[in-house]
């Protein structure tokens, strides 16, 4: 049986991967210091920098938490959203296209 070599020439293209920004939203149930615990605890934010999105949070009702790959930011939504449960908080966290 004869040998074949065959060569293939491929030309990959490689796309950094689209990324999403985790919004936490401002209600009226939540506390401040809850929400300063999820900045920490899940985005790992620094007590201040929690602090400072806390009040963007509270002043513009929403704020960005982070930006990340479609499924992290979904991961960290859904973290938000069970830890907001399991404490008895409407937090809502919303994850949207970065452009």
């Amino acid at each position: 049986m004869p040998k074949f070599e065959e060569e293939l020439e491929l030309d990959l293209e490689l796309h950094e991967p689209q990324m999403f920004k985790v919004l936490l939203h401002n209600d009226d149930y939540t506390s401040m210091d809850f929400v300063v615990e999820v900045l920490m605890g899940i985005f790992h934010k620094t007590h201040t920098q929690a602090e400072q999105i806390m009040l963007q949070i509270h002043e513009k009702d929403k704020a960005i938490c982070g930006v990340y790959s479609f499924e992290i930011a979904q991961t960290k939504a859904q973290q938000v959203k069970q830890k907001a449960k399991e404490n008895e908080f409407p937090l809502l966290a919303t994850i949207e296209e970065d452009s």
